[in-house]
């Protein structure tokens, strides 16, 4: 009875945006115009290359190495296993939905096991730096402190965060590398660019659907630029925190909503991220609760360091 429910509810929101598309042609074009612009000019600079050098670097094992000082604090701090904190690493380096990739790759290469993929995902959620600090803080709020202080409070409630689910998780304490045998760097070149290609062509579909859907919500009920912004930051946030840079509030105000949409991710990315779980057992709860405590973690940490500094 749910499932029929539930397709009821799909074939119904198809047929209404189909009949969107044909009434408000205009309002969908430019909307994915507006994405495909969003995917060349921020996503792909900001997401591809970091696919493809995380690709290698996890073929070539980068795991074993890392300083045993670091991996050591970190074991002490999250209690978390060396390919873990692999994960961890490139996740700070290229932005979200790397970690579920990087995860996913991992996992089934038998690097890791179901409980330490679903405990990675929780904290792993890390935006893209250059997007923090150029898109946000400079494009959207032409402020480049108020890029500094969100991507510090981003990466704050992340540590945070493992801090607390530490011990939530077993792990397998007999850490194995994967033998790195005769690797032909070629082939390992070409597989990065191709799976770097997939997933980027992705999220390029993911974003625009995503962009397209806020745009007919806002204009179908017509709402405010409030409960607009509220729209677009649930769906995609790119757009969620462009309309936050046009509201009339202070910028403290808007440095906070900004960083709680980046710490949740957006149903958009949310979708990208459950794009990489696919057929495996990994439990999508831990990450949305991991992102719900971000987010509250995030907005407060923000709120604090912009009183002190702005």
């Amino acid at each position: 009875m749910k499932k029929k429910i539930f397709n009821y509810i799909v074939i119904f929101i198809c047929g209404y945006v189909l009949v969107e598309l044909l009434i408000r042609k205009e309002l969908i074009y430019s909307s994915i115009t507006y994405a495909l612009k969003i995917w060349v000019n921020n996503l792909i600079p900001a997401l591809f290359p970091f696919f493809i050098i995380s690709d290698i670097l996890i073929n070539y094992n980068i795991t074993g190495y890392i300083p045993k000082i670091i991996k050591k604090i970190c074991k002490w701090l999250w209690k978390i296993t060396d390919n873990m904190l692999t994960i961890l690493l490139l996740s700070i380096i290229s932005g979200f939905p790397s970690n579920a990739r990087n995860t996913r790759i991992l996992f089934d290469k038998g690097d890791i096991t179901l409980d330490e993929a679903n405990h990675i995902l929780m904290f792993s959620h890390f935006s893209n730096p250059v997007f923090i600090l150029t898109t946000v803080g400079l494009f959207f709020f032409g402020n480049e402190k108020a890029g500094i202080i969100i991507l510090i409070s981003h990466y704050l409630s992340n540590f945070i965060l493992g801090i607390i689910c530490r011990g939530s998780f077993k792990h397998n304490d007999n850490c194995s590398y994967s033998k790195e045998g005769n690797i032909n760097f070629g082939n390992v070149l070409v597989n990065a660019i191709k799976r770097a290609i997939d997933t980027t062509l992705l999220i390029c579909g993911i974003v625009t659907i995503f962009l397209m859907l806020a745009s007919i919500i806002v204009s179908t009920f017509n709402l405010n630029i409030y409960n607009g912004m509220l729209v677009k930051g649930l769906l995609e946030i790119t757009i969620g925190i462009e309309a936050v840079s046009k509201l009339d509030i202070s910028i403290l105000f808007k440095m906070v909503v900004a960083s709680c949409f980046l710490a949740f991710g957006g149903l958009s990315v949310h979708l990208q991220v459950m794009s990489q779980l696919v057929d495996t057992k990994f439990n999508y709860h831990y990450f949305f609760l991991g992102r719900i405590w971000q987010m509250i973690l995030s907005g407060i940490i923000t709120y604090v360091i912009g009183l002190l500094v702005i």
